[in-house]
């Protein structure tokens, strides 16, 4: 990081990530940067080419200056932006939502089908993450709706229709190999977070408990219910076993019960989220993938594991 000898001028980075076609993203960030009155940005091409475009410039500037950089930044159309403090980018803990999120489905949505109740439950699930609804609630009425569900199906639910994002196991490693810690919290189930998370390579996770008789759902969940606080004290338990503090962690997530996390961490990522997470978030993905969240922490493509 270069020295700042101006006070009043801080170092930023702005982030674009956008498809491989996008091959003017970095002249299209440069101009923004430019009538905003920025001097002397340094550039650097984070990926060029598939699957990403993905380009940043590093710049000091003074909080007028800055805020004509976030005017610009918003009038960039099918790229995913990011605005942040240039030092510090690169998070030491990794706490993420599942549904939606790390997986492309609604876990219990995904178990509802299978009790020919997909609809009436997904309705649900869609109010309570835009916050419509107590989550607390309508996790409560949802799970109710499913009493008498043979256990056989929470199985089949895995098996036959969870899928990983893309980019969740290309996430996890490199800023694992990086030296970060990563946790899965979900307002979700520990049936499904233990095998999500062995699956996307997470070190932890927590979840909510289906209670079940040995053959079926009994339609309860087990107390005290894992929700939106619930996720903040994650993070905040998991920082300090670790020594760390709420600026080294990344969050992500794409509903309401997310929010509280996301709004503590150093970078709160809303992901394909609810317009009232995404308006919230310090960036958000809406374009392109997961690998994302590692392109606006100053990863480079080339820097990336498989997983």
């Amino acid at each position: 990081m270069r020295q700042n000898p101006d006070k009043s001028r801080n170092f930023f980075a702005a982030i674009a990530v956008g498809e491989p076609s996008r091959a003017g993203l970095p002249a299209e960030l440069g101009a923004i940067l430019t009538a905003a009155g920025v001097q002397d940005a340094q550039a650097r091409m984070l990926a060029d080419g598939a699957p990403w475009q993905a380009c940043e410039y590093v710049f000091a500037a003074a909080e007028a200056e800055l805020e004509e950089v976030r005017g610009g930044l918003k009038a960039l159309s099918g790229v995913d932006i990011a605005l942040l403090p240039a030092e510090g980018r690169r998070k030491r803990l990794l706490i993420s939502d599942m549904d939606s999120t790390i997986i492309g489905q609604e876990c219990l949505d995904e178990l509802a089908d299978f009790a020919g109740l997909k609809a009436e439950v997904s309705a649900i699930t869609e109010r309570a993450m835009r916050g419509e609804l107590d989550f607390e609630g309508a996790l409560t009425t949802r799970v109710g709706m499913l009493k008498g569900l043979e256990l056989a199906a929470l199985e089949a639910a895995y098996v036959e229709r969870i899928t990983l994002n893309p980019g969740a196991k290309t996430l996890t490693a490199t800023m694992k190999a990086n030296g970060a810690h990563a946790v899965l919290v979900s307002g979700g189930f520990t049936f499904f977070t233990s095998r999500v998370a062995k699956a996307a390579g997470f070190d932890a996770d927590r979840g909510n408990t289906l209670i079940d008789d040995g053959a079926q759902l009994t339609g309860e969940v087990g107390r005290p219910i894992l929700g939106r606080e619930a996720k903040l004290t994650a993070l905040d338990e998991t920082a300090a076993t670790l020594g760390l503090a709420r600026a080294d962690a990344l969050a992500l997530g794409d509903g309401a019960n997310d929010l509280d996390m996301i709004c503590a961490a150093g970078l709160g990522i809303a992901y394909y989220a609810k317009p009232i997470v995404a308006e919230q978030a310090t960036a958000a993905i809406q374009y392109t993938d997961l690998t994302a969240a590692l392109f606006f922490q100053g990863y480079a493509a080339r820097e990336f594991l498989a997983g």
